[in-house]
């Protein structure tokens, strides 16, 4: 489902280098939850970023259902963010004057979805993240938990087949960022979707099928401590 290769990235202020990522290798396969820890500063955000096409590598390549996302034209990466790849960021993203409905309702509405389809589809999303009750509340109204529910149907909302969760649960208090992740893993399972996961939270890794390790933009995969 993902491929990645080589990938390196370096960030320049002036005369000072900083190396992001230094040849990052590693592959996904569908249906699988991968979560990267590392600390804050590591390249886990960078790693990210190239993965869904929001930002381009100084090497490298990176291809995500078929398609080689590294040499990808600016067009064509907006349509691989809209219908292949599903992104839930740390921050929420919700449209505060919008309510819960509407907020996950916007990607399909984008994808100029029939209103009865697109209805539908999202009352199916708010009962598979537990809101369907919730609908018509706007995120004030909604705890910090609920909030990252509706986040992530949002990031489903167009049947993505990668999800890329960067710090989903670092404004979560611990039981309830544990909750959004058990929720991740059983949409992993549910939805048949891929997704990468960055934490640094160690107490949530253990959810992950595999985990890799990001420390001044080296990747290693970290190898389960038999009990």
């Amino acid at each position: 489902m993902v491929v990645v290769e080589g990938l390196r990235k370096v960030y320049r202020t002036g005369p000072k280098e900083v190396v992001a990522l230094r040849e990052v290798t590693f592959e996904a396969s569908p249906g699988e939850l991968i979560a990267i820890r590392g600390r804050s500063g590591s390249g886990k955000t960078t790693l990210l970023n190239q993965i869904g096409g929001l930002d381009r590598p100084d090497d490298g390549r990176v291809v995500v259902a078929g398609q080689e996302v590294t040499a990808m034209a600016e067009d064509d990466l907006v349509g691989l963010r809209r219908d292949v790849v599903g992104f839930v960021f740390q921050s929420f993203g919700l449209v505060p004057v919008l309510s819960a409905a509407e907020n996950i309702g916007v990607p399909m509405r984008l994808n100029r979805m029939p209103a009865g389809e697109r209805e539908e589809r999202v009352r199916m999303l708010l009962a598979l993240v537990g809101l369907d009750k919730h609908g018509n509340q706007r995120p004030y109204e909604l705890s910090g938990g609920q909030r990252q529910r509706v986040a992530i149907a949002r990031a489903l909302a167009n049947r993505p087949r990668l999800l890329v969760a960067d710090e989903p649960t670092a404004q979560l208090d611990s039981q309830t960022g544990r909750q959004i992740m058990e929720l991740l893993r059983a949409l992993v399972r549910g939805e048949g979707v891929t997704a990468l996961v960055a934490t640094h939270d160690l107490g949530l890794i253990t959810l992950a099928d595999r985990v890799l390790e990001i420390a001044d933009g080296v990747l290693r995969e970290v190898v389960p401590q038999e009990s």
